[in-house]
């Protein structure tokens, strides 16, 4: 026959449709199949298929079985639980125990994308008041049911992730201890130095000699170095300056709220379930950490403003991978 281009439905898109209603056999037995062939042919067809032969074929055709969600996101999920290497009850109880040594960090933000949609809800539903049995369900099915059974499931899931990424991330934004932990500091005050200026850092690459040979910043090194000898060591007092300059303040202070936002998603979940000694554990050892977390963010947000300020440059304009550099050529 022609080629007839059409799209077939989903398992999940035929229920309560036409479809559900149809019997192969029976259209099969009513239907003179060879006169369709015949009058539809193409010129290159072969000979007629055997009628009798689809009609066996129909009749022994296994019943379709019950299906709760789309076939790609069931394939994924069953590949997600083969990672996982645990029965689907020693999952969900992790879950519900907030027991991270049972289930890995990874295998928790790749289940993160399951989470039960309302139509698969509806489904789950449907099928429990039509007492159907369980067995002819596939596995990643009745995980699902299994899986929609837990109370306040996406918080639970956020917090098991945020518990495993807390120490991490905390580390990644902690200070560097000492007085050497805010370089734009010690560019504001020169190291008691007072390296101060008139004109705003940008300034002094843009503006050049008459003869357009040397800029005002050039100009400028060669005065100190001529006149104030004493000052050309000024930058072995600014430490880590070469890092401060690949430093994202803005995803610096992000990351602090992000870490702060998940600090009280844990606390309002402790509140619903304070017999929890996971959460109540976490939240004593690691209170104290959020807190100064916030205070360090806060300073350095107020040091690197003053500091950029104090050179005539806005904080809005001039992020650190752009101000520290300027005295790195300088």
């Amino acid at each position: 026959m022609p080629v007839f281009n059409w799209v077939a439905l989903k398992p999940s898109q035929i229920d309560g449709t036409v479809f559900t209603e149809l019997n192969d056999e029976k259209v099969l037995q009513e239907l003179d199949m060879s006169d369709f062939e015949e009058q539809f042919k193409t010129k290159a067809q072969g000979p007629a298929l055997d009628i009798s032969a689809l009609k066996v074929k129909a009749t022994q055709k296994a019943p379709s079985k019950v299906t709760l969600m789309e076939s790609n996101r069931a394939k994924n999920l069953a590949i997600t639980l083969r990672k996982g290497g645990r029965s689907i009850q020693d999952i969900c109880t992790a879950i519900e125990t907030y027991d991270q040594q049972a289930l890995s960090l990874d295998f928790l933000e790749l289940l993160l994308r399951f989470l039960p949609t309302e139509y698969e809800r509806t489904l789950i539903g449907k099928f429990e008041r039509e007492q159907q049995p369980p067995e002819e369900l596939s596995d990643e099915d009745q995980f699902m049911i299994r899986f929609s059974k837990i109370p306040r499931l996406a918080e639970r899931m956020n917090v098991m992730i945020f518990l495993g990424n807390f120490n991490d991330t905390a580390q990644l934004l902690m200070p560097v201890e000492g007085p050497q932990s805010l370089p734009w500091a010690e560019v504001r005050w020169g190291g008691g130095r007072g390296v101060g200026a008139d004109a705003a850092l940008s300034q002094l690459l843009e503006m050049k000699s008459t003869d357009r040979k040397q800029t005002l910043l050039h100009y400028l090194v060669r005065v100190i170095m001529e006149k104030y000898p004493e000052l050309t060591g000024f930058h072995t007092e600014l430490h880590f300056l070469d890092k401060a300059g690949t430093v994202s303040l803005d995803g610096v202070l992000q990351d602090v709220r992000s870490l702060q936002q998940g600090m009280e998603l844990t606390r309002r979940e402790f509140m619903r379930q304070d017999d929890s000694p996971v959460l109540k554990d976490f939240l004593r050892v690691n209170s104290e950490v959020m807190e100064k977390l916030q205070a360090d963010s806060r300073t350095a947000k107020e040091a690197y403003e003053s500091a950029v300020e104090y050179f005539g440059e806005n904080p809005k304009t001039s992020p650190p991978t752009t101000f520290f550099p300027m005295f790195m050529r300088f």
